[in-house]
């Protein structure tokens, strides 16, 4: 069957990450769709015909899309979707249809997985909502498609039939994340669209080493969701592919919780180090699952940044939210990031229920203590399928556009503050670490220390005075 992937364009200039643990626009990083990419080479390895186009990356307009149908008159076209992006998304379905209606449109979006009837009912356009477990998901339902099979087989989707709209059981989650093969690389034209944060260290992709996180906060999408490992050796293995083919010089791994496997990263670490790959890495974890030794040792590997995800310096709020995270616990792994010359990247949640100045202002001070590389202050964001979601729906019982679950405007407040007072602790809170000259004084050591971020820190600071004093922090971490 002919398959054409796309990865829409950017939302009104803006780049859009369209994966399953990140749906939203960010300003200031261009991602290649992993996802698709991996959809496409599971496609291809049982036997379909497959193109894509990378219309965010490549930062082309909807009319290139039209150019392409034209050319590879495909017979099923599968899309990721975001929902702030979500009618934009849905013009690519659109402008299919338009070309030859018998094409099947398949749209891809985890954050709004238990709202498959609204999603259906605002995407006229829309044939098939994979909901679960895309990577086996959609090529199934490409399989049913090209066998004339009923859709009602495939787990995991909700669809159009003659009676309204039809929805199957959650897909298996336990399906081996080794058997999948490599991403199609070879669909995209180059790698040099893509970046995070700022473009140095290129060529530069993202990775994922693994699915899920067992963890159960309130506010995350993934939480409670079965952990799927790659082996060490089938990422060595890509990370190799990726130095041979295209010199790939830095790779974000975009897991949930890269150091939930303690042994499996150190196998990675000490392949890495003895086959000097040479290159830069990032990852995200949690506080709690690093110490000092793992950190040397991921940083003698060429790891060069650790995104963690603090959420609160309120011991209280993280009780509440079940982050399973002692406050000493955070500020620890910030140390010891630092001491290993790692830069930190933490972000923060502002608005979490029991939310009140007192414990934003614990939040400030654990900032000021720390003095993170980097952070991202977010306001909390009731998404569907999540426990903070339900919390919501009891004290605030009307229904959301789900196209307003962004993390820079808040919707909703809690007991003691507004969505007013949120917005603006936000702007505080960057202001907090932004303009403190401590931490000026901390990233020009570093920078001094570490001279090839120079380029990196110079474009960050240009980035933060453009976030700050232009765009009032909107669309951009």
């Amino acid at each position: 069957m002919k398959v054409l992937l796309v990865n829409p364009p950017r939302f009104n200039g803006i780049p859009v990450i369209r994966e399953e643990r990140c749906e939203i626009t960010e300003r200031y990083s261009v991602l290649e769709p992993y996802s698709l990419l991996q959809i496409a080479a599971e496609l291809r390895h049982r036997g379909h015909l497959v193109h894509l186009v990378d219309l965010n990356g490549f930062n082309l307009p909807y009319n290139r899309l039209v150019s392409e149908l034209k050319r590879i008159s495909p017979e099923a076209v599968i899309f990721r979707f975001t929902p702030t992006t979500f009618d934009w998304d849905m013009k690519t379905a659109e402008i299919a249809k338009s070309i030859d209606g018998e094409i099947k449109t398949i749209g891809i979006c985890w954050t709004l997985r238990t709202m498959h009837e609204i999603v259906m009912a605002n995407a006229p356009h829309l044939d098939i909502y994979v909901r679960h477990e895309y990577e086996t998901t959609t090529p199934n339902v490409i399989d049913t498609i090209s066998s004339a099979t009923e859709l009602n087989s495939v787990k995991g989707i909700a669809y159009r039939e003659e009676k309204g709209i039809g929805v199957t059981h959650d897909a298996n989650s336990l399906f081996n994340y080794d058997s999948l093969p490599l991403p199609a690389y070879d669909l995209l034209p180059n790698l040099n669209p893509y970046f995070v944060t700022a473009p140095a260290g290129k060529p530069f992709t993202i990775m994922y080493t693994s699915k899920g996180c067992p963890f159960r906060c309130s506010f995350c999408t993934v939480a409670g969701t079965a952990w799927k490992p790659r082996s060490a050796e089938k990422i060595l293995e890509e990370l190799r592919f990726l130095k041979e083919k295209y010199k790939i010089r830095t790779v974000s791994f975009f897991d949930e919780t890269f150091t939930l496997d303690r042994k499996r990263v150190e196998k990675i670490c000490k392949n890495l180090i003895e086959e000097n790959l040479d290159i830069q890495w990032y990852c995200n974890t949690r506080a709690h699952l690093v110490d000092r030794d793992l950190l040397f040792l991921m940083r003698r590997a060429g790891c060069t940044g650790i995104s963690y995800g603090i959420e609160s310096g309120s011991q209280k709020i993280l009780d509440y939210c079940d982050k399973s995270l002692k406050v000493e616990q955070g500020k620890n792994a910030i140390n010891w990031t630092k001491e290993a010359g790692i830069k930190t990247f933490c972000s923060f949640i502002l608005g979490l229920p029991g939310e009140d100045w007192s414990t934003i202002n614990e939040t400030f001070k654990f900032v000021n203590e720390t003095l993170p590389t980097s952070a991202q202050f977010n306001v909390a964001v009731p998404y569907p399928g999540t426990r903070l979601f339900e919390q919501v729906k009891k004290e605030y019982p009307r229904d959301f556009d789900f196209r307003l679950l962004y993390q820079d405007d808040a919707i909703v407040g809690t007991e003691s503050l507004s969505p007013a007072d949120l917005n603006r602790a936000r702007k505080m809170a960057y202001k907090i670490l932004y303009f403190n000259p401590n931490w000026w004084i901390s990233n020009i050591r570093h920078v001094m220390r570490n001279p090839k971020d120079l380029q990196l820190a110079l474009v960050y600071a240009l980035k933060i005075a453009d976030n700050y004093l232009i765009h009032g922090m909107k669309h951009a971490h």
